[in-house]
């Protein structure tokens, strides 16, 4: 692997006949001349030439004569931080297509110098200078397949769903649409960069997509790219922010024929192994090696746009154990997202507001299979799984797990969709069926709104229908920003095939926003400020229409400056209601008796945020974040002084080398004395070292601790505290300091999604007496090995 920077004479050669090519045709163009689609001319209607029988070899170097006959897409706009204007960096990326795959080419100029690049891991190229091209195969402007490269040619792929949005920054802002890197297909590219910029051959298989059966197809286009000197996000059909669809500015390939995808038949065998190793009781470290276990999944694509899925006895392994959290909230259950591979595959035909489904549920099943695609509109999603007995409430019933998710299309951008759940173990089981709407109106305004209800049957008996519901209104223009929010959940709600963090509230928020933009050159590229007023009842409380529990209101401002530096303040005014729930086996000892510990009634905080990220520099990129005021005590249920940190970096010594450092902690102080209450601390670091494109090694290393002070009536009596067991003992809330850590390290070879050996070893020590590493004691480590294969046939 070449050095940034460095130019081999095929490169130059390859470049030079395409550029000598090139100039032969006009520098502009319409769509009349076949040939020059000029984005910010609004030519977005691009009918790429059709080859056949055409064969190249997917090196980076666009040498073959092919090329200089492709359409060619120019005329680039900038996107982020601020739109409708012309992009600083030229761009040219050309597009043909065959019987049985459509290529795209990328001349990517850069005059400031080499561009960033690193050899990295499957869609670890946020970091670098990247182009995406986003296919909307179905042309619904809903949902688009999302593949990228950097100029090493190293992949990202995933799904841009417009569907869902992905939420913004504690500072505000506007929202970005969900773009879910997790799905992998099979396509070829490489990249190589040269003297003024870099390039890169893609082609995408006909077999990795799904689209209509019409004889004469329509797909959106959207190309989309990163340039990390600047920080700049540009787009080759113009888009604007303020639109309530990104997919619906997006230009279109028209006019494909004669695609053939053949039989597509995807066989991948599987067979794992791993021995766990733990004390024996004796002295003695012992491994329980289990038998390697077979297994294999099976993808038929019935038709274009239909596709089977089905598992025996598989792997549902996660290769990289989940990053650890911290809760601020002991109240919210905490998150985690899907790895696994049969999950994700297809995952966005189960994409369902209000999470009610989360495949995370089924947790090491038997057999699983699942049915996906698009037919005339309307998109279907079926998943059937039996799971292992030991995951049944009674650990003697393997639960049955049913998914049904159905979401139709409406009109130019809206959306009708039916969810339904259904969870059995023996004679118990949870029910979930949902209606879910989205209704986008003109370019500015959009509506979301769904209402669900549970059944279920436990140990108790058959619970009522219990309901959730959701409704959202936004705006956005260019300027000016608005959107409002109501969730609810009843208290016995359950979505046993989903997930919900809390349940029994309601969730109501309003929440302005304002950007100003600076001039084209200016330091402040641009500015935004906005309020954030919250409101969180329990539910009787909001029935009986009393006011909220925990009112919130939260100021913002963001700023970006020139060349991709970011800064947020905020500041947070809020009150919380005592959550009597929370706390009722919570007793105060009173050295003569035990009496229920009653809390104070409210406490009211205010808090500053501030968070800054550096622009990404060549070999490193940062942010943090600070949060510090007064804010409630969870511990002691009393005002406290907060001090949370959290900080990150991406160091990069060489192209090969990837280091990500993250630090989070948590300070709680007692306004009274300062004593500290409780301290968490979560060190995590990776480091990869990516020998080739398709083999990397991997180290994680996550250090945990906790301290907590010996707990009181804090502001109130300031006796001690005591805990009643489930076993109706009363323990003291005393003092204590934890430690844990993790230690997992893998060796991957990749060549291809579906294709691995993995090689791994993990290692976790704990210490229940004290924090830092000299008090950590080994509890339990293994080894396992992955090993698959994928047949195309």
């Amino acid at each position: 692997m070449l050095p940034a920077g460095a130019v081999t004479s095929r490169t130059f050669v390859g470049t030079a006949a395409l550029g000598a090519a090139l100039l032969t045709l006009p520098a502009t163009g319409t769509a009349q001349n076949g040939l020059v689609f000029n984005g910010r001319a609004a030519e977005t209607a691009v009918a790429p030439p059709r080859v056949e029988n055409e064969a190249i070899v997917v090196d980076g170097i666009l040498d073959e004569r092919v090329w200089a006959g492709a359409a060619r897409l120019t005329g680039f706009s900038q996107y982020r931080p601020v739109d409708g204007v012309a992009a600083d960096d030229s761009t040219t990326v050309l597009v043909w297509y065959g019987d049985d795959a459509i290529y795209f080419g990328i001349l990517a100029y850069e005059r400031h110098g080499a561009p960033v690049a690193t050899l990295a891991d499957r869609d670890r190229i946020d970091g670098d200078d990247n182009i995406r091209i986003l296919l909307d195969t179905f042309d619904d402007r809903r949902r688009a397949l999302m593949f990228a490269v950097n100029p090493r040619g190293v992949q990202a792929d995933g799904i841009w769903d417009e569907s869902v949005p992905a939420g913004s920054s504690l500072g505000g802002g506007r929202q970005e649409r969900r773009l879910d890197l997790n799905p992998d297909f099979l396509f070829e590219s490489r990249g190589a960069v040269t003297a003024d910029g870099w390039q890169a051959e893609i082609r995408i298989p006909l077999g990795s997509l799904r689209y209509r059966r019409d004889d004469v197809q329509n797909w959106g286009v959207q190309v989309v790219r990163t340039v990390q000197h600047s920080g700049h996000e540009q787009t080759w059909a113009p888009a604007r922010q303020a639109h309530s669809s990104f997919l619906a500015q997006a230009g279109r390939l028209e006019g494909l024929t004669g695609l053939r995808r053949g039989l597509v038949l995807d066989v991948n065998p599987v067979v794992t192994a791993r021995a766990d190793g733990a004390p024996d009781g004796l002295g003695t470290w012992r491994y329980d090696a289990a038998r390697p276990e077979p297994g294999v999944n099976v993808r038929w694509g019935v038709t274009e746009n239909l596709t089977l899925n089905a598992a025996v006895n598989p792997d549902f392994s996660q290769v990289e154990s989940d990053a650890g959290q911290l809760s601020y909230d002991p109240r919210q259950t905490l998150f985690f997202a899907e790895k696994r591979p049969f999950f994700l595959e297809a995952s966005e035909n189960f994409a369902a507001p209000g999470n009610l489904i989360y495949t995370r549920r089924i947790v090491d099943p038997i057999a699983a299979a699942k049915f996906t695609g698009k037919l005339s509109g309307t998109e279907v999603g079926v998943l059937f799984a039996v799971d292992d007995e030991l995951q049944s409430f009674t650990r003697n019933a393997n639960p049955v797990t049913s998914i049904l998710r159905v979401r139709r299309d409406i009109g130019a951008g809206s959306s009708a969709g039916v969810t339904y759940t259904d969870r059995i173990e023996g004679d118990f089981y949870n029910r979930v069926i949902g209606a879910d709407t989205r209704i986008v109106l003109g370019s500015a305004w959009s509506i979301a709104a769904q209402a669900a209800t549970s059944l279920t049957r436990d140990a108790d008996g058959t619970s009522p229908a219990r309901p959730a519901f959701s409704f959202n209104a936004s705006r956005q223009t260019r300027t000016f920003t608005i959107s409002s929010s109501i969730t609810g959940t009843h208290p016995d709600f359950v979505a046993g095939s989903g997930f919900i963090s809390r349940t029994g509230i309601v969730n109501a928020s309003i929440r302005p926003s304002y950007t100003l933009y600076g001039e084209p050159g200016a330091t402040v590229e641009s500015w935004t400020g906005g309020i954030n007023l919250n409101g969180t009842w329990t539910w009787d409380r909001f029935v009986d229409g009393q006011i909220p529990d925990d009112p919130k209101l939260h100021l913002n401002s963001n700023f970006t400056f020139r060349g991709g530096w970011r800064f947020g303040s905020s500041f947070l005014l809020e009150s919380f209601l005592y959550p009597e729930a929370l706390y009722a086996n919570y007793f105060i000892d009173t050295g003569t008796d035990t009496i229920p510990y009653t809390g104070t009634h409210r406490i009211t905080n205010y808090d500053f945020v501030f968070t800054l990220a550096t622009p990404q520099f060549r070999t490193f990129r940062g942010n943090a974040q600070l949060i510090l005021g007064r804010d409630e005590n969870f511990q002691e249920w009393a005002p406290g002084y907060v001090w949370f940190t959290t900080i990150g970096a991406d160091w990069r010594p060489t192209e090969r080398v990837r280091t990500t450092l993250n630090f989070v902690e948590q300070r709680f102080y007692r306004p009274s004395d300062m004593s500290i209450v409780s301290m968490r601390r979560l060190p995590r670091a990776k480091v990869e070292y990516q020998l080739s494109r398709p083999i990397f090694f991997r180290i994680v290393g996550e250090y945990q601790s906790n301290e907590q002070d010996d707990l009181r009536d804090n502001t109130r009596t300031e006796l001690p505290i005591l805990i009643r067991r489930p076993d109706g003992r009363f323990v003291r809330a005393a003092a204590f300091a934890r430690a844990s850590f993790r230690f997992d390290a893998l060796f991957s070879y990749q060549p291809s999604p579906g294709t691995v050996l993995f090689v791994g070893y993990g290692n976790g020590m704990s210490s229940s007496d004290g924090v830092g590493f000299g008090d950590l004691a080994r509890q339990r480590d293994g080894f396992f090995v992955k090993l698959s294969y994928l047949w195309r046939m």
